[in-house]
């Protein structure tokens, strides 16, 4: 399909990567004000991790609808409605009375963020191929700045202004993505490429998602991989505050240094696609995440410095960098004609995951990280397992998929 966007892969990039970025910027913004929140909430620490968690669920849930919903709807109208609930939830975040209100609004605003997933399936409607992966892998390039910029920005605001204002900024983010896709984005999915509109056609075509092995497996190795980053970004801001005493400042700039090994993993994926195969690649970055993964436990357990820590924690991030785009590419490669819900469902899995390990992180209390590297090294190796067990050896024939 040529489109402008086609033409200009670049500038495409980078519009997807604003609507990729709503995500990390909900989730990772917020991170330095946490021990203020729990404060002004009267709550503890597993608390505002949970606010986390809910807004985890709501992507879950909402992914499921909204990549459901762009293959029969197209992908512009469920996005812009997407965007018009993100505003509401992130200003009522902002005037919550007290946590449980706020967490049933983050769980709204999560649902709202799922329409980021669109994004993949836009880019699977105009590429294929190695050029599919040169795009994924520059998306994920541009996307990791929101990892480095959000808790900065997080920790400037919170440094001068009440949590609230974090809230605030999301919110009128959501304003300008809204602005966005009324006037800059342009429908990718024609009419005749849309699938049924009906519940059948929708379950069968994620049913034959879900019993497509190989699909499945790269779906598992990439939603096993996210789910230990989530634990990493649930834990850090109690460990690093808590346990290391560094100030909301210092942590914001500890942890958007991690933003630039995500650049530096997606980097490496996107200069190897074409020359080496994306299997080797995955398999590279799955190998340097466990072997960084039992770096960070031994560094817990050794009660290590905090420079130990943080080179450990920069490399597992780098890993992931690694895996993400390669293992999204090689999942949507055959799956074209229901891109949004295969988008969808790769989506998904990181986020229900993900909601299982961010509270589990703080389950010994503020004071304890083993359970952030015991996690760590769980979800490399459940990624090594579904890789070995769905990929490795996949079925001689993958079940077909339904469209109308």
């Amino acid at each position: 399909m040529d489109t402008k966007m086609n033409r200009h892969p670049l500038k495409f990039a980078l519009l997807m990567a604003i609507f990729s970025a709503l995500g990390p910027f909900s989730f990772d913004m917020y991170l330095p004000a946490f021990p203020q929140m729990a404060a002004f909430f009267d709550t503890d620490a597993y608390m505002i991790q949970v606010s986390l968690t809910a807004c985890l669920l709501g992507l879950s849930v909402g992914q499921v609808a909204m990549g459901a919903f762009s293959d029969v709807f197209g992908r512009r109208k469920p996005l812009l409605i997407a965007m018009i609930v993100y505003v509401l939830s992130s200003f009522g975040c902002a005037l919550a009375p007290n946590i449980y209100v706020f967490v049933v609004l983050r769980f709204v605003q999560g649902f709202a963020i799922s329409a980021g997933t669109i994004s993949g399936a836009i880019v699977r409607d105009l590429y294929s191929g190695v050029e599919l992966t040169k795009v994924f892998s520059l998306l994920s390039m541009i996307r990791s700045l929101a990892p480095l910029l959000a808790p900065i920005a997080g920790g400037i605001v919170v440094s001068y202004l009440p949590w609230k204002a974090v809230f605030v900024f999301l919110g009128l983010l959501g304003v300008y993505l809204t602005a966005v896709t009324v006037w800059k984005l342009e429908e990718t999915l024609p009419p005749e490429r849309r699938v049924s509109g009906s519940a059948q056609t929708l379950w069968r075509n994620y049913k034959s998602l879900l019993l497509n092995r190989t699909f499945m497996g790269y779906a598992l190795v990439q939603g096993c991989m996210s789910a230990g980053i989530f634990a990493y970004i649930s834990g850090t801001p109690f460990i690093y505050q808590n346990i290391y005493g560094v100030s909301p400042q210092m942590f914001s700039m500890l942890f958007a240094l991690n933003g630039i090994s995500l650049i530096l993993g997606s980097q490496l994926v996107r200069g190897l696609a074409g020359k080496v195969s994306e299997r080797r690649i995955l398999l590279v970055g799955l190998s340097l995440a466990l072997v960084t993964a039992i770096a960070v436990l031994a560094v817990i357990l050794a009660h290590g410095p905090l420079i130990a820590l943080v080179v450990s924690l920069f490399f597992f991030v780098a890993a992931n960098g690694i895996t993400h785009p390669s293992s999204f590419a090689l999942a949507m490669e055959s799956q074209g004609h229901i891109a949004g819900s295969a988008a969808a469902l790769l989506g998904v899995i990181p986020f229900l995951l993900g909601s299982v390990t961010s509270p589990l992180v703080g389950i010994a209390g503020e004071s304890s990280a083993v359970p952030l590297g015991v996690i760590l090294i769980a979800t490399c190796s459940l990624s090594f397992m579904a890789y070995a067990g769905l990929v490795k050896r996949p079925m001689k024939k993958s079940p077909r998929s339904f469209s109308a």
